[in-house]
């Protein structure tokens, strides 16, 4: 028989939490353990380790969701089982999938004919999706051509690292349109001096990260289509909706942005934004079914019928998809529409008291018809302050809040913005206990003086 050790002798399942054996020891940090622990322990010991984690309800850098109803909580406990590649297994969860495709084709006015698209574990995701169907396309007509396949390329605005991963993993060109002062977005202009034989798509973005502004979707697809009439280059467009497209349709229906442009052939947004689920889920839908190319499909049989799999992972919870079906039923077009606008209250409130405080000029004020419910800032030009908005921005998270402080991309490298991103259950009260937090640090800095500032990297871990 073994010998005990004298932690051993100390066990009692009747133990307060607190006063157990198990609490006599630091954790395991890097070797794997080798005793059972009493599973109580172990769940206080670990959710005390979290306290470490900032308050993800003061985390306005992230588009994520935050917050979400109890209903959801017990929907995502109901499904922690449920593998959602597994469409045999789960066919009714297979089904709800498929609803929810055919939803957002309608909510984003695909023509009629059956929906082709698929959950994804996230925006990113059912981006590369959409660029890989437009790589596809491109070869397989280049092909027919007997043309080369070798030099791809695809055109963005300033984007998120998604896209760049896109074209380093799948050995493609980027050409990413920079920043210029008085221009932060893609513009038709600057779309055509790129686009070439080689051009695979166009990759507009509805909510662009920086900034939280759309761009121009509709006036770059009208210049592609002049292109096309003056050369005969026929270019795609993707459009990467990753928050927007959970906003726009509820919130400024009338811009065109989406099916209702025939050039757009695909559109990715991420369920877990403004989609309103629980984190990880995004969503690819193609215009048609012609524009997804078979050799990306892999069939799969339930039910005596076939059902399509795109995806990239092969193990995945269902939980998320359920719950945007959830939010889908449980809040319609009116519900999204009024949780939306609620935000954008919210950011008004914000960028009005920011502008009061005479030291910031807005970049982006959170109008819905121009953008997602985002803020963001620069320090007024000609005002000396004692302080940067990296020192701002480590400042308040004194108080809990994270509000990233960053350099804009190419070539506005020189300039730094803050940005706050308005997520459903940040209140117009909640903001008011930010602006005085803003307001108090402020004060601080003129009391205390900083003799150096931070730099970018010392600020915060934050990047895009």
């Amino acid at each position: 028989m073994a010998d005990k050790s004298a932690e051993d002798d100390l066990f009692d399942p009747n133990d307060e939490t607190y006063g157990s054996a198990d609490f006599l020891t630091v954790l395991p940090k890097s070797e794997f353990p080798q005793k059972v622990r009493a599973p109580r322990s172990v769940y206080a010991a670990v959710k005390d380790e979290l306290m470490m984690d900032g308050n993800a309800r003061q985390n306005l850098a992230t588009f994520c969701q935050t917050w979400e109803e109890p209903e959801v909580h017990q929907l995502m406990d109901d499904c922690i089982d449920k593998n959602m590649v597994d469409k045999d297994e789960y066919p009714q969860t297979a089904e709800i999938e498929a609803r929810c495709v055919s939803m957002l084709a309608d909510l984003w006015n695909a023509p009629e004919g059956p929906a082709t698209g698929a959950s994804t574990t996230g925006s990113s995701e059912a981006a590369m999706l959409g660029g890989l169907a437009m790589k596809r396309r491109w070869e397989a007509r280049r092909k027919a051509e007997g043309k080369p396949t070798d030099k791809p390329n695809l055109i963005t605005g300033p984007v998120q690292i998604c896209w760049h991963k896109f074209t380093r993993y799948w050995d493609i060109e980027h050409r990413e349109i920079p920043m210029e002062n008085g221009r932060l977005l893609m513009t038709p202009e600057e779309v055509l001096k790129l686009c070439d034989e080689n051009t695979i798509g166009v990759v507009p973005t509805l909510g662009v990260t920086f900034t939280g502004e759309y761009e121009p979707v509709k006036a770059i697809a009208d210049a592609l289509d002049d292109l096309q009439a003056r050369t005969g280059l026929d270019i795609p467009i993707h459009v990467d909706g990753a928050s927007g497209g959970f906003l726009a349709p509820f919130c400024a229906p009338e811009l065109e942005w989406d099916f209702r442009i025939p050039r757009v052939k695909s559109i990715n947004a991420s369920g877990h934004k403004f989609g309103l689920a629980p984190l990880g889920v995004g969503w690819v839908v193609w215009r048609e079914e012609q524009d997804l190319p078979e050799e990306m499909i892999f069939w799969v049989n339930y039910l005596g019928g076939n059902m399509r799999d795109i995806t990239l992972n092969f193990s995945r919870p269902g939980g998320q998809v359920v719950c945007q079906y959830y939010n889908f039923l449980r809040l319609g077009r009116d519900g999204y529409r009024k949780v939306h606008e609620a935000c954008y209250r919210s950011a008004a409130y914000l960028a009005d008291e920011l502008e009061k405080t005479g030291l910031v000029d807005i970049v982006f004020d959170g109008d819905m018809k121009r953008g997602i419910p985002a803020v963001s800032w620069k320090l007024k030009e000609g005002v000396k302050t004692e302080y940067t908005l990296f020192d701002l921005a480590d400042r308040l998270r004194s108080r809990g809040w994270q509000v990233p402080a960053y350099t804009l991309p190419a070539n506005c490298e020189d300039r730094a913005v803050q940005r706050i991103l308005v997520r459903n259950g940040v209140s117009i009260d909640l903001c008011s206990l930010l602006i005085r937090d803003i307001k108090a640090s402020v004060d601080y800095f003129k009391s205390h003086p900083i003799t150096r500032s931070i730099s970018e990297e010392e600020a915060s871990g934050f990047h895009h």
